[in-house]
């Protein structure tokens, strides 16, 4: 056995996360593709957030944000506290997502995977059944982020060793 046996072991907090991570992950940055995909799901987080606040409170100073997309304010407007729902609900999505994968965590990786194609196949729906044909470019933007996120280099970040 010996004196190793004997040292104590360090404690270890319960709610530590690092220990999910790779150990060479834990003390590096994040590559730029990771970096820029967390802006990209922390900017979707901002975007929905700000839509609930805008549905909660009508005629509010937020209200001229529908300018932006008119047809989302009526289809939002008539879903009435179900959009709040479903706006909160992708907020959360995207801020979990955004820190998961700056922080690599496999369930980061996976809730970034499950968003994008839940976002490809809305993209395909809206372009087959309303022909909508401006959402046609989402499907290979949302393609082309699914094969990074599923190459072998980004899968080895949020590998646990």
């Amino acid at each position: 056995m010996g004196l190793l046996a004997l040292r104590p072991q360090p404690k270890r907090d319960s709610l530590d996360s690092s220990t999910d991570l790779p150990i060479s992950s834990r003390k590096s940055r994040p590559p730029a593709g990771l970096v820029a995909l967390s802006g990209f799901f922390a900017l979707g987080a901002v975007v929905a957030g700000v839509s609930c606040v805008a549905l909660l409170t009508p005629g509010s100073a937020w209200e001229p944000m529908w300018r932006l997309n008119p047809e989302a304010g009526v289809a939002f407007g008539g879903m009435g506290v179900w959009a709040v729902a479903l706006m909160s609900t992708v907020a959360a999505a995207c801020a979990l997502s955004a820190w998961g994968l700056w922080t690599r965590a496999r369930w980061g990786h996976r809730l970034a995977l499950i968003l994008l194609v839940v976002n490809l196949v809305g993209d395909a729906t809206n372009a087959l059944i309303r022909g909508d044909v401006r959402t046609l470019i989402g499907l290979p933007i949302g393609g082309a982020l699914i094969a990074y996120l599923l190459s072998a280099g980004v899968r080895r970040q949020f590998m646990v060793r």
